[in-house]
């Protein structure tokens, strides 16, 4: 059950991130992709500022909405524009 609660977890934290980010959206299937990628990178740049995050799935969401919204940023930067 832990798999399947990171997916949805990144799942929301993906389109969150999309809805946040103006014009950051690639989707559902790639804001979910970016969610879950997102989650992880979260992690990783909270674990470098030493903050530690405790309170469940609400804290999961955060540290993976963070992740999300640096990941479609960098993306966005190189994103073809139309």
């Amino acid at each position: 059950m832990g798999c399947l609660w990171s997916i949805i977890i990144g799942a929301v934290a993906g389109l969150l991130a999309g809805k946040i980010m103006r014009g950051g959206g690639f989707g559902f299937l790639w804001n979910t992709v970016l969610g879950l990628v997102g989650g992880w990178v979260g992690g990783l740049l909270l674990s470098l500022f030493d903050v530690k995050i405790e309170g469940g799935w609400i804290a999961e969401l955060g540290t993976g909405l963070v992740g999300a919204i640096v990941i479609l940023f960098v993306a966005n930067l190189f994103k073809k524009k139309k």
